[in-house]
């Protein structure tokens, strides 16, 4: 309550209202507090519960994840895990750097309790991505990084740019997802079409391979699927995974529609980008029990949409996933959600 009638009014206030700018100056104080032994302690003995969970091999402290975009560039990861979180994914990263959309690209629409944004992969890069990654060291949660393609990459191409940021970043992932749903970025999606995604999945297998040999373990690979796919679409998209020993899938990226909106957010509603938050819910869960039915289990799913509680986040798990995501609900309900979630969830354990 602290945090929605305090301090999430004075972020929403920040820079005039600029969404971005509030954004920035919390991955900044973030970023600052990774450097302190003591603060970090004191949030994780307040935020941390455990609800050990095994997932595509791997141990998750609880399952309740930072999805990607909140940090892409991994600058305060450390202050993430401390926050209660049990595995953080970083990116989207891209082989280039890249500055993004032209701003303003980040709009809060907050009587429907969402968020669009069209910021285009922004990132510095995966060169300077491994470079802080290195630097920072492991972390005492699992770590995915998500990757798409750079915009200045042709699609014909897009196969060496995920391939070389897989490369390079392999070292310090435990798992990776491969991002070709964004809306954000000018024919990404075409990648979830058959062709395209068989060729992209074999090269990423193949180099995966080879990785897993010289590294001595193999990181998942998962791919994160758009939630504007008909169910044919997903049918298909599920049918390549399945061909290509995909280790899992991250149910949904973004929306371009705009259903479910309050009245009065209509207008910030017309806005192009990615919609997230509450209005996305029904349809990501949707998808995770699509999936489920679909591979009758076998593949893991981590479910992603929506999520501003524990109710949001168990039936997202009684659909069907084996972990989930947040990113727009913490914007809304601060770090105490991630705390009553994992509570919550490890109650019913």
């Amino acid at each position: 309550m602290i945090y929605e009638k305090l301090i999430r009014r004075a972020l929403f206030r920040t820079g005039g209202g600029n969404a971005e700018i509030a954004h920035e100056r919390v991955l900044g104080l973030l970023a600052k507090l990774r450097v302190s032994p003591p603060a970090l302690h004191a949030l994780r003995r307040y935020y941390a519960v455990a609800v050990p969970t095994d997932v595509f091999g791997l141990r998750f402290p609880n399952p309740v994840g930072l999805a990607a975009g909140m940090d892409k560039d991994g600058h305060a990861l450390p202050c993430w895990s401390a926050l209660g979180f049990g595995f953080l994914e970083t990116g989207t990263v891209t082989r280039l750097p890249q500055p993004g959309n032209p701003k303003p690209r980040l709009f809060r629409l907050p009587d429907s309790e969402g968020i669009i944004n069209r910021m285009g992969f922004n990132n510095a890069g995966a060169d300077a991505l491994a470079e802080t990654l290195r630097t920072t060291g492991p972390l005492d949660v699992p770590l995915g990084v998500s990757i798409g393609k750079s915009k200045a990459t042709a699609l014909e191409d897009a196969v060496a740019d995920y391939r070389y940021s897989l490369r390079g970043l392999y070292p310090y992932a435990d798992y990776f997802a491969i991002n070709i749903s964004s809306p954000n970025t000018p024919g990404l999606r075409v990648l979830q079409d058959r062709t395209a995604l068989t060729e992209l999945l074999a090269e990423l297998q193949l180099a995966s391979t080879e990785l897993a040999a010289e590294h001595g373990r193999r990181r998942p690979l998962l791919v994160k699927i758009a939630p504007d796919l008909t169910d044919e679409a997903i049918a298909e998209l599920l049918e390549v995974c399945d061909e290509h020993k995909v280790n899992g899938v991250i149910a949904t990226n973004t929306t371009i529609e705009r259903t479910g909106l309050a009245a009065s957010d209509a207008y910030l509603g017309k806005e192009i980008g990615g919609l997230s938050g509450r209005p996305l819910a029904n349809r990501a869960r949707e998808i995770v029990s699509f999936v489920h039915r679909r591979t009758e289990g076998a593949l893991p799913i981590i479910g992603v949409g929506g999520i501003f509680g524990a109710h949001d986040a168990e039936r997202m798990l009684d659909a069907g996933a084996s972990l989930v995501q947040v990113f727009t609900g913490f914007i809304y309900r601060g770090p105490g959600m991630i705390r009553e979630i994992n509570r919550a969830l490890a109650e019913r354990a």
